[in-house]
């Protein structure tokens, strides 16, 4: 079951730059022909400003390139790169390959869920953290593999894993 609480989707551009948001967004788009060419340069720049693709930010993208906006939100839900809700300041990344599989990562899986309140896919409330889950990281032999921004943890346990909470958090 999904936690109310949890960051799900957001509907306007960030609250608390509002007036500033569409500036930015203006600003970027000014850099831009308007050519449907354009819209993973666009996404890319808009996501790199924003933290994630919101999507008022994407209806107007698809006004300005005379796009549908089917075919903006189509792309920007094909893509692993694009995310359409804000992504955590730390973002863990759980191994689900099979070796990581075979030696644990489902109750690290569980541990980091518990810890943070959250599932994978999810991003805390405070936008602190954002928690995936990866098919695998190619570091077998290091399974079972946690990554948090960008750091490998390998041979990872469930104990291990409030430690590595502290040390990402600060």
């Amino acid at each position: 079951m999904t936690n109310p609480s949890v960051v799900q989707g957001v509907q306007a551009l960030p609250q608390e730059q509002e007036g500033t948001s569409e500036e930015r967004l203006n600003e970027i788009l000014s850099s831009y022909e308007g050519r449907g060419d354009e819209l993973i340069p666009i996404l890319q720049q808009v996501q790199q400003v924003f933290g994630y693709l919101p999507e008022p930010a994407m209806k107007k993208i698809a006004k300005f390139l005379k796009l549908p906006e089917s075919t903006v939100f189509g792309v920007g839900t094909f893509y692993a790169q694009f995310k359409l809700v804000p992504t955590g300041r730390n973002v863990i990344k759980v191994c689900r390959g099979t070796a990581c599989h075979v030696r644990g990562s489902e109750q690290i899986l569980g541990e980091v869920e518990k810890q943070l309140g959250i599932s994978a896919g999810e991003t805390t409330p405070d936008l602190e953290y954002s928690l995936e889950t990866i098919a695998c990281f190619g570091s077998c032999a290091l399974a079972p593999v946690v990554v948090t921004n960008g750091k490998v943890h390998g041979r990872m346990a469930a104990p291990k894993v409030r430690k590595m909470l502290k040390k990402e958090a600060h």
